[in-house]
């Protein structure tokens, strides 16, 4: 990907309705060559019909979209640039896998010695060399899905489209199937757009996740920008686990939350006397090494604790801080070492640069 570059896919204040709703809504987003982009929301959040539109499966009603320079606002599908995989893989049941691959090429007319030179290509690709002849209703999930990648890749798209393509596989084929693709993608370059309501698969598969809410786009960013920086309370919620709580601003920097005080350097330009929402990840929350003289430290009342395998979430009553109740993350070698049950005692401390501050839902 080429810092700076004109984007690959520029799409301007793209809106799509279905009558009166509004299913997108004034989109602006730019993809560079080569990125893999996830669009991540709830069901409902018009991220299917941003890829719709892209494809042209569904004319979007205003606005526009250019691929590698050129307008494709009304071209449709057969003459855009792009493959697609869909959650229910679409593959032909009365082909076999090695028809079901050469399909689209034979279809642009692509002489026999090259369909069958790119289609054990791909195969190999794929690792499905032994399953040419078989059709896919001899496949497992996981099988059938790598023929509809390789499929959608025959033809050398510019463009690679992926609606939900891991949902409808068992927890240990996706994690191991979703490293696969992402392999594939940078081992071939192609720009990928992969709509997912999974954070997980967006967090470790996307070079920038695309956040939706309601037709509109909440942020962008890389995985580790959009988890550690949300820009809105939606965000911070929808992506890993958050704690919120009630807090007004007492002072540049500061929060008073019931009869606690906090230091919240990200707190920036909010008046005093202004309430906001305060939020903290349960991992970021400490229970070690607590010196009593820092700012921000607590005693806390263990209320409950949830065996998790390699760590135990534990959730904890500040005292001060009324009707609050905040969860924490513990390795199972702290869990261990301090020793805690319900009904506990312990210090705890929530570190300032930490603490992100929302007012009316956004920083």
């Amino acid at each position: 990907m080429a810092e700076n570059a004109e984007p690959y896919l520029k799409i301007r204040r793209l809106t799509k309705q279905f009558g009166d709703f509004t299913a997108i809504s004034d989109v602006d987003l730019d993809i560079q060559e080569g990125e893999f982009v996830c669009f991540l929301g709830p069901s409902g959040c018009g991220k299917t019909t941003l890829l719709r539109a892209i494809a042209g499966l569904d004319i979007q009603t205003f606005g526009s979209i250019e691929q590698n320079g050129k307008d494709v606002s009304g071209l449709p599908p057969a003459e855009r640039d792009f493959g697609i995989v869909f959650q229910s893989y679409a593959l032909f049941p009365n082909m076999t896998v090695y028809r079901n691959i050469a399909y689209g090429l034979e279809n642009i007319g692509t002489p026999k010695r090259e369909t069958k030179q790119r289609v054990g290509e791909l195969l190999e690709m794929v690792g499905l060399e032994d399953q040419a002849a078989k059709y896919p209703a001899q496949l497992s999930g996981g099988q059938q899905q790598r023929v509809a990648f390789a499929r959608a890749l025959a033809t050398k798209p510019g463009l690679l489209l992926l609606d939900e393509p891991l949902s409808a596989l068992d927890a240990k084929v996706r994690a191991h199937l979703r490293q696969e693709m992402k392999d594939l993608q940078h081992q071939l370059g192609v720009t990928t757009i992969m709509v997912t309501h999974d954070q997980e698969e967006a967090l470790t598969m996307a070079d920038r996740i695309v956040v939706m809410s309601q037709g509109a786009i909440e942020q962008v960013g890389a995985p580790a920008d959009v988890y550690r920086e949300p820009g809105s309370r939606f965000v911070a919620d929808f992506i890993g686990t958050m704690n919120f709580f009630d807090a007004e601003v007492v002072a540049p920097g500061v929060l008073r939350s019931g009869d606690v005080t906090l230091e919240a350097p990200k707190l920036n330009g909010t008046r005093t006397g202004t309430p906001v929402t305060a939020a903290i990840r349960p991992e970021q929350i400490k229970l070690e090494h607590i010196d009593a003289h820092k700012p921000n430290v607590m005693q806390a009342e263990v209320q409950r604790m949830e065996y998790l395998g390699s760590n135990y979430r534990t959730d904890l009553n500040p005292s001060g801080m009324r009707d609050c109740l905040l969860r924490a993350d513990l390795s199972a070698d702290l869990y261990r070492e301090l020793g805690l049950m319900p009904g506990h005692s312990v210090s705890m401390a929530l570190p300032g640069p930490a603490i992100h501050v929302f007012q009316d839902g956004h920083v």
